[in-house]
């Protein structure tokens, strides 16, 4: 899902780039008011943990691979704000160092990777456990719907970005993209609930912090 250059026109890399620059500064006047003393190590252990995870390949159908985004993972513990701030450091050094995506569309990459995910990830999950209860069971199954579907809206929000660049047709590349990510997002799925339930057993202290 990382756009590179040249895939998105000047209006789509104006408006993305926009959007996702107030969303960090909001972010972080926010998160500057309401950060607890736990909060702070607590963001830069799962930035570490989402760049190192994204490293890892694992295979899907038709010879492609994907990897953890952890957008829905780092919303359910600090909140859809912060999670939008981890992201956006993880894509910006991936992008000035590791060249993965593209700078003229890093706002675009922010934008449906970071934000995007995070709140659907985010508020799926909050309406799930809503609805079913905070039982332990609630929690891990709306953490992988909460992980799968902020994969398939961060992809197809991609394929819209495209499509309105002229890169190629929507009826092209929404298929495509949001038919490898819903395989992608189960593996998603998985691995976030596997850490919520993690955190769940070993300190479940952290899933009474105040998101923010």
């Amino acid at each position: 899902m990382h756009i590179p250059d040249g895939f998105i026109n000047v209006p789509t890399v104006v408006v993305t780039s926009a959007v996702s620059a107030g969303a960090i500064a909001y972010g972080v006047s926010r998160a500057n008011r309401r950060l607890g003393e736990k909060h702070v190590p607590l963001m830069g252990v799962m930035a570490a943990f989402i760049f190192a995870a994204q490293m890892l390949n694992f295979p899907v159908a038709g010879g492609t691979s994907g990897h953890v985004l952890g957008a829905a993972l780092a919303a359910i513990l600090l909140g859809p704000w912060v999670g939008v701030l981890i992201m956006a450091c993880v894509f910006i050094v991936q992008c000035l160092i590791f060249q993965d995506g593209g700078l003229t569309a890093l706002g675009a990459n922010i934008l449906n990777m970071g934000i995007i995910a995070c709140f659907v990830g985010y508020y799926l999950y909050q309406g799930v456990v809503s609805f079913w209860g905070e039982r332990r069971r609630s929690q891990l199954v709306a953490a992988f719907l909460g992980a799968w579907l902020s994969i398939v809206a961060a992809a197809a929000a991609t394929a819209i970005e495209l499509a309105v660049s002229g890169t190629s047709p929507l009826a092209v590349a929404l298929p495509a993209m949001a038919g490898v990510h819903v395989l992608i997002g189960i593996g998603e799925g998985l691995v976030t609930a596997a850490v919520i339930s993690l955190v769940m057993t070993t300190r479940a202290d952290l899933l009474q912090l105040e998101r923010v």
